[in-house]
């Protein structure tokens, strides 16, 4: 390339101007275009002469354009920096930064801290900067959620180490949290949210956060009076539930069995509409994660809840117990439980079937997934006992359900038509589902014609499907060899394959 290191050098020249000049409008604007075209990596030779200290203050002039000029000169020269670099020598612009009116200049420096909290020698440049830390705690009380993410983001990477934990929770920091958790109700949900972000790390971390006091204080908001409050707060705490340590600190402190007396008393409360669904979904996590059977006989409110709420008139209700049943029809034990159910169950997946062919869309894309889920077994789990329940279960649908579903993948949404493609793929390898299929008139055909899809994500499911069935051990012999091979063709050709158009035609009209 011609003149490369000239275009820096120019670059830098520019730069020493804006440095000299009083108001060096202009010489910004030039910068800002010769910067669009110096690679990195040249200005990453130069990095050494680059002054910035003049771009920062000009930053505090709160002069509109200059700062959208400044803001987008150093966002190009900082990345030429090394993240040391950045921490020693631009700590005071840092700072200023943090407490810029201007929300980009703030976007920028946390940016920037973003850079140095993943490397794990600039980080303790940071560490070690008290005033620097309160500023980024203070960002999560910004009006903008962008500036308060990021600064979640570095605080939450920090704490990945013992001094960044130290540095958090054994300082006047924790002081600086609990005051900007004053802001409001949604700054104080940002800091629970750091606050499980980083419980959910090590048992170690957890033990940092609960000492803090900050979990209690979370724990008894989930358990209070306000109930929007409580549907927040759940949804935190079943993130904290996805983690080892965190179910066994729940379990230990007594919050499971809270949560399962609020369901139980939730008949009686005429708000609970609020905070139900996401009880009950915290419990079918729980238990796909713990161990389904002990959950299911532990509160067995919980299962009572979940099909109550299926014969709900309720969209929100039906919508979180099928979620719920397809979370806990996830795993094997999972299935086992709710086939204890006997006729309840089979109840249930009537319903079911019903809501997926009369549900508005979104309602019967979750029955859908749900049953996908249900349905499906690993070859390695096929025994005669698991497939003779899937059979069942698929037959409680409804009267015909392989037509339902190939009704229901016939609407012109491509969503609905992916998730009936799902639930054919989860039965697609079980004996009982190829023979049903191979019986119902035209759904090989179905099965092999690409003219049905028109978008990437129908044509990705339908090869799914066609994947599923060709790989399957029994498929030869019960849909004959011909269909096999032309499976085997469908799949050797790819999702997206086109037939070439024959030219003959083409002739005869010269």
């Amino acid at each position: 390339m011609i003149g490369g290191g000239k275009m820096a050098a120019q670059a830098l020249a520019l730069l020493r101007e804006v440095a000299r000049l009083e108001a060096p409008l202009e010489e910004l604007r030039a910068l800002h275009s010769v910067l669009q075209a110096v690679p990195l990596n040249e200005l990453r030779q130069q990095a050494a002469e680059l002054r910035l200290g003049p771009l920062f203050s000009l930053l505090n002039e709160n002069h509109r354009e200059k700062t959208t000029l400044c803001v987008s000169i150093l966002e190009r020269l900082l990345q030429a920096m090394e993240p040391v670099h950045v921490a020693r020598n631009l700590r005071v612009d840092l700072q200023r930064g943090l407490i810029h009116p201007d929300d980009s200049v703030k976007i920028l420096t946390l940016s920037q801290i973003g850079r140095i909290v993943e490397n794990s020698d600039a980080v303790t440049e940071i560490l070690s900067n008290a005033e620097l830390l309160k500023q980024i705690v203070y960002c999560i009380g910004g009006e903008n959620l962008s500036v308060a993410k990021a600064a979640i983001k570095s605080l939450s990477r920090i704490s990945l180490t013992q001094a960044g934990l130290e540095a958090l929770f054994e300082s006047n920091l924790l002081d600086d949290l609990k005051s900007v958790m004053k802001t409001n109700d949604i700054v104080r949900y940002r800091v629970y949210e750091l606050i499980i972000e980083i419980s959910s790390v090590s048992p170690e971390s957890l033990n940092y956060c609960t000492t803090s006091g900050l979990v209690t204080q979370l724990l008894r908001e989930l358990t209070g009076e306000d109930v929007l409050v409580r549907a927040t707060c759940i949804e935190m705490v079943t993130s904290l539930a996805y983690t080892h340590h965190g179910r066994q600190y729940l379990a230990q402190e007594g919050v499971i069995d809270q949560i399962s007396n609020i369901i139980v008393g939730a008949d009686s409360d005429p708000f609970s509409s609020f905070y139900l669904p996401g009880f009950v979904k915290f419990f079918g996590n729980l238990a796909v994660m713990d161990s389904p059977q002990q959950i299911c006989e532990r509160y067995p409110i919980f299962v009572e809840k979940v099909f109550e709420m299926i014969e709900s008139q309720d969209p929100t209700m039906i919508g979180v117990a099928v979620d719920t049943v397809g979370i806990l029809g996830s795993n094997v034990e999972g299935k086992q439980v709710l086939q204890k159910t006997g006729t309840r169950f089979e109840r249930l997946l009537m319903r079911i079937g019903h809501q997926s062919k009369n549900a508005p869309v979104e309602l019967k894309i979750r029955c859908l997934d749900a049953i996908s889920s249900l349905l499906y077994l690993p070859p390695e789990q096929q025994t005669d006992d698991l497939l003779r329940m899937t059979e069942s279960w698929f037959s409680s649908l409804s009267r015909d359900p392989l037509e339902l579903f190939r009704g229901i993948s016939s609407q012109p949404f491509p969503e609905l038509h992916c998730a009936a493609l799902k639930v054919f793929t989860a039965i697609a390898n079980q004996p009982w589902a190829q023979k049903l299929m191979f019986n119902s008139p035209g759904f090989v055909e179905y099965v092999v014609d690409r003219s049905v899809e028109h978008d990437k994500a129908s044509k990705d499911a339908k090869y799914e499907l066609v994947k599923a069935l060709a790989n399957s051990k029994t498929i030869a012999e019960i849909f004959g060899n011909p269909n096999y091979l032309r499976l085997r063709t469908y799949l050797s050709e790819g999702p997206y394959y086109v037939k070439p158009v024959s030219t003959t035609a083409v002739e005869g009209a010269e």
